[in-house]
């Protein structure tokens, strides 16, 4: 069991600070991107991406000095964690696909124009990926119990809020008045309580 967490812990490490930090070079840039295109925008971004995976891996045994071992209580809090996160990814994926989620409608909004998602989930929340991916990040951190991990998803939660004020600052460029009303409608993370009439 303790090096199946190591390996989440280590997984969780190397891939979630890239992720994010795609996204913040991806989503204030868009226009700029658009002109490379998404193969050469990715092939660009790719190295810096990969390097950072390296220093994190040749940084492991420091950043996973801390194990506060198996915990079987924490183990079954990630089980419904992660499971929240996929019952979320579920409802989220017949609506947003790998091309979509992948950045291809910012990047080559000609060849991939896209739609502003308002039906299914996104009908309750505006942005359910990011939700589904804090409550993996949670679930991992709990299976895993390193405190780098616990350290890299507090990080995660403002990190991917300013994420999402940079992607709804697109989303306002690309669909305007269509975007401020779904806004108006629709909260950011947690869904409005029903009102019973």
């Amino acid at each position: 069991m303790n090096s199946v967490r190591y390996f989440i812990a280590l997984i969780t490490l190397i891939s979630l600070p890239p992720g994010i930090l795609l996204w913040f070079v991806i989503h204030p840039f868009a226009r700029f991107w658009r002109k490379l295109g998404p193969v050469w925008t990715y092939a660009v971004l790719s190295l810096p991406m990969a390097l950072l995976m390296v220093g994190v891996f040749l940084a492991r045994q420091r950043l996973l000095a801390v194990d506060f071992g198996t915990s079987p209580l924490l183990i079954a809090l990630s089980v419904l964690t992660i499971a929240a996160g996929t019952w979320l990814a579920v409802r989220r994926r017949k609506l947003l696909t790998y091309g979509l989620l992948s950045g291809l409608p910012e990047l080559s909004q000609h060849r991939y124009p896209g739609k502003l998602l308002t039906e299914g989930v996104y009908a309750k929340i505006r942005h359910p990926r990011y939700i589904e991916a804090l409550l993996w990040t949670l679930g991992y951190a709990l299976f895993a119990n390193y405190l780098a991990v616990y350290i890299a998803f507090l990080l995660a939660i403002p990190a991917l809020y300013l994420v999402v004020l940079l992607e709804e600052r697109e989303l306002q460029d690309r669909f305007g008045a269509e975007y401020e009303e779904y806004c108006r409608r629709v909260p950011r993370f947690i869904p409005r309580a029903v009102s019973r009439s």
